[in-house]
C-alpha cells in the first residue's frame, strides 16, 4: 500500500513539471511575436521618413550670401575682426594724430552687405589744442607740432623759464660738492689727482677737485636714463629716488608700485574694499542698479548683482541684464597698445546646454574710440585698448555680452571696467 502512494506522488509531480514547462513556452512564443511586430512597425516608420526627407525642396542655388566682401583698414588707421560671416563685426580705429569720420564698428548684414558708411581717418590739428605755454607760438607739422617760444622762456611747451647761466655738469658753487686733489711730486714735478666721482678744476698751481654731476651728463650726452624716475646727485655718486607710494627695487634704479591693500596701509572702512592703484589706492563700494518697474537687483558678492526673477508677462524685464559685475584695472601710463585688458566669457550649467550665439559690445563709459570689443573665441570677447593713455585718470567702460539660441534672445550679461592710469610709466 505505501509504494502505491509514492508511485502516485511521483506521477503528479511530473505532470506539474510539464505544466510549467509548457506555460513557459507559451510565454516565450507571445514575447518573440510582440517582438517582431515592433520591429515591424520601428521599420515602418524609418521608410516613411526617409520618404520624407527625400521630398524637402533642394536648396535654393540663389539663396542670400552667407559672407560679406572684405574690408580693407581706412588710410592712416587700423582694422580689428577677419570674420566675415552674417552676424559679425569689424572695427576701425586711427592712428595717433587722426581722428576717426563714421561709424566706428560694422556689421555683416544678411543681404551680404555691410552696416554703415565708409570710414576714413582724418588728420588731428596738433595746435588746436594751444599746446604752447607763456605766449610761445605754435607751429603745425606733420602729426606734431613745434613751439617757437618768446624771450625768458624754453622747453618743448615753453614751460621752463631761461636760466642766465646755462647748467653744467659740474657742480661749482657749493662746498659740500668740492674736494682738495691728492697730489705728489714725481720727478720735481707735482701731479694731482682725483677721487671717483670727481674732477679736475682750476689752473695747475690752485686746483680744486669738483664733483661730477651723473645726471646731468647722461641727460646732456643722451646715453639714456640712469634712473627710471628721478636721479639725484650727491658728492661723488649718484642716486635714483622714486616718486611717493612706490619704492626701489634692488637694482637701484627701477621703481615699484607699494600695493597698500596687500600691506594694510589703507584706511578704508568697513563695507568697502580696497583696490590697489599706481601710487595710491582707492576705497569702493559698488551699487547695484536701481529698481525701476518689475526690475530689480540683489548683490551676491561685493562685486557682482543678480537681477531678480521677472513676471513672466514682463518684457522689459527679461530684457534688463541678468548680472551685472563691477571690475577694477590699474594701467601705467603710455602702455603699448593694442593690449587686452579684459575677457567676457560664458559658460553652461551642469547637464544644461550653453548658448549657440554670443554677442559682445561695448554700451556705455567715457572711453570713446579707446576700445574695441571683439570676438577671440566661440565663447570669449576681449576687451582691447587701441589709444594709449595718459595719466592720472579713470576712465569707465562699460560692455556687454548677449546669449542666444536659435537666434532667440536668452539674457545679458554687462560688465563695468573700472580703468585707474597711473601717473607714470612704470
Amino acid at each position: 500500500m505505501a509504494s502505491t502512494n509514492m508511485f502516485l506522488q511521483n506521477c503528479m509531480d511530473k505532470h506539474q513539471l510539464v505544466g510549467v514547462l509548457r506555460q513557459m513556452e507559451k510565454f516565450l512564443k507571445g514575447q518573440e511575436m510582440r517582438f517582431t511586430e515592433g520591429l515591424r512597425i520601428m521599420k515602418s516608420k524609418l521608410a516613411t521618413l526617409q520618404n520624407s526627407v527625400s521630398k524637402l525642396p533642394q536648396a535654393d542655388q540663389s539663396a542670400a550670401p552667407s559672407v560679406c566682401p572684405s574690408l580693407e583698414a581706412p588710410v592712416h588707421g587700423r582694422k580689428f575682426g577677419s570674420n566675415y560671416l552674417i552676424g559679425h563685426e569689424v572695427h576701425f580705429t586711427c592712428s595717433h594724430g587722426y581722428h576717426l569720420v563714421g561709424p566706428e564698428t560694422h556689421v555683416c548684414q544678411e543681404n551680404g552687405s555691410w552696416s554703415g558708411v565708409n570710414t576714413i581717418c582724418k588728420d588731428v590739428s596738433e595746435c588746436s589744442s594751444n599746446p604752447c605755454q607763456n605766449g610761445g607760438t605754435c607751429v603745425e607739422g606733420v602729426n606734431q607740432y613745434r613751439c617757437t617760444c618768446s624771450q625768458s622762456w624754453n622747453g618743448s611747451n615753453c614751460q621752463h623759464q631761461t636760466q642766465t647761466a646755462p647748467p653744467e655738469w659740474s657742480v661749482m658753487n657749493d662746498p659740500a660738492f668740492s674736494r682738495r686733489p691728492r697730489c705728489a711730486k714725481v720727478d720735481r714735478a707735482q701731479h694731482c689727482s682725483c677721487d671717483a666721482g670727481f674732477h679736475m678744476s682750476g689752473t695747475s698751481d690752485n686746483s680744486i677737485c669738483q664733483d661730477v654731476n651723473e645726471c646731468e651728463v647722461y641727460r646732456l650726452d643722451q646715453g639714456g636714463k640712469l634712473c627710471v624716475y628721478e636721479c639725484v646727485n650727491i658728492p661723488g655718486s649718484y642716486h635714483c629716488s622714486c616718486p611717493s607710494h612706490y619704492k626701489l627695487l634692488p637694482d637701484g634704479r627701477s621703481c615699484e608700485d607699494v600695493d597698500e591693500c596687500l600691506t594694510q596701509q589703507h584706511n578704508c572702512s568697513r563695507g568697502t574694499t580696497c583696490i590697489n592703484t599706481g601710487g595710491g589706492f582707492q576705497c569702493v563700494s559698488p551699487e547695484c542698479p536701481r529698481s525701476h518697474g518689475n526690475i530689480s537687483y540683489v548683490k551676491t558678492s561685493p562685486f557682482q548683482c543678480e537681477r531678480n526673477p521677472c513676471p513672466m508677462e514682463s518684457r522689459s524685464c527679461h530684457l534688463a541684464p541678468k548680472t551685472v559685475s563691477f571690475h577694477y584695472l590699474s594701467l601705467p601710463s603710455n602702455l603699448q597698445t593694442p593690449a587686452t585688458l579684459f575677457r567676457m566669457a560664458t559658460a553652461a550649467a551642469p547637464g544644461r546646454p550653453g548658448p549657440d550665439s554670443l554677442r559682445f559690445g561695448i554700451v556705455g563709459g567715457n572711453s570713446r574710440g579707446m576700445f574695441v570689443m571683439q570676438r577671440s573665441d566661440r565663447q570669449t570677447g576681449e576687451l582691447i585698448l587701441v589709444q594709449r593713455l595718459r595719466g592720472p585718470q579713470d576712465i569707465s567702460v562699460d560692455v556687454d555680452m548677449s546669449e542666444y539660441s536659435d537666434r532667440t534672445f536668452q539674457a545679458k550679461h554687462v560688465a563695468k571696467v573700472h580703468i585707474l592710469v597711473s601717473a607714470y610709466n612704470f
